[in-house]
């Protein structure tokens, strides 16, 4: 009798612990809607990151609202719109408009390039290159843009692309010249847009990030190094560009610094719905998930993101901290 009440004793505690490892497992579905401000840039990327996110969690509603990053981040330092997720061109952004006040994150997760775009459209189609493109873009018949300094990034980015292309060419008025041919109306709220003012032919060349001229089939030419802001051992020659644009403050203005290209993404702390921030945040730095779908559309991702400070690293929530490292 006393083995009989053993082994019933053994098998109840048996499958009292199964039952409460299963329990801590689990972990309740995030549900509702999530809200997703990010740059323009991230578009194409973010889409197909959406329709498997909201695979994976069929009771989650992604809403994206897609645009200049410095804009988006003003929309809820400013205007007070509520999101859930900012994700920016420039991780720089993040850092001066949304900490700390507004957001303790700031994850760097994906990298990019400055090229000049243009279609079998374009003037001058035929014989743009590597070499010519700084005089094609001084050509009275040429019409080309870019985006605005500030409201995105890329806008103020195509500034100092130019900035070191005179100092790289060591050609002194090269930036002042090219300015000279590209009127106010050229200037639009955000890169996407010049898209398609190039595929209708409304405009022949635009500065895009390489992702965006990869994903939108267009031509483009790809600049040396030294110019296209898209590799970090060059950041020493980089700073040497800096562009003014408006503060936080009407009448305000900040200095932008050049630097690489490097995207940063945090979870507002006001965040409607955090459970599915997290969630969506986890889905994107996985390696097997959102930064594969930025590679395969030609964004080099950073495996793992990476956060600048071990203080910062403790602020993250406990699913984000096997797929983010301490990195300057």
């Amino acid at each position: 009798m006393k083995k009989l009440i053993g082994f019933l004793l053994v098998l109840a505690l048996g499958v009292f612990g199964y039952s409460f490892l299963m329990a801590g497992n689990d972990q309740p579905q995030p549900t509702g809607k999530l809200i997703v401000f990010h740059a323009g840039s991230l578009s194409v990327p973010f889409a197909a990151i959406e329709k498997q996110f909201e695979a994976k969690y069929p009771e989650v509603d992604v809403l994206r609202e897609a645009g200049g990053s410095t804009k988006m981040a003003r929309l809820i330092s400013e205007v007070g719109k509520a999101a859930d997720i900012m994700a920016s061109a420039d991780y720089n952004v993040i850092d001066k408009s949304l900490i700390p006040d507004y957001a303790s994150l700031n994850i760097r997760f994906a990298s990019n390039q400055l090229v000049l775009c243009y279609t079998d459209k374009s003037k001058f189609a035929d014989e743009v290159n590597g070499v010519n493109w700084p005089e094609i873009l001084q050509r009275p018949e040429v019409v080309w843009g870019h985006s605005a300094p500030d409201l995105d990034p890329c806008g103020y980015r195509s500034l100092m692309v130019l900035q070191l292309a005179e100092k790289y060419l060591k050609q002194p008025g090269l930036y002042e010249k090219i300015i000279a041919n590209r009127p106010l109306k050229n200037v639009r709220p955000k890169a996407v847009e010049l898209v398609s003012l190039l595929q209708t032919g409304e405009m022949d060349y635009a500065w895009e990030y390489r992702s965006v001229a990869v994903q939108h089939g267009l031509k483009f030419v790809s600049l040396p190094d030294e110019i296209n802001l898209g590799n970090y051992k060059y950041n020493d020659f980089y700073k040497q560009a800096t562009v003014e644009v408006s503060g936080k403050k009407p009448g305000t203005t900040i200095t932008r610094t050049g630097k690489s290209c490097t995207y940063g993404v945090t979870i507002v702390d006001a965040a409607p719905n955090k459970p599915a921030a997290e969630a969506f945040l986890a889905f994107l730095l996985d390696p097997q998930g959102g930064l594969k779908v930025l590679e395969e559309m030609g964004q080099p991702p950073f495996v793992p993101a990476r956060v600048p400070t071990e203080e910062m690293y403790a602020l993250l929530p406990a699913s984000l901290k096997p797929v983010v490292e301490v990195k300057q």
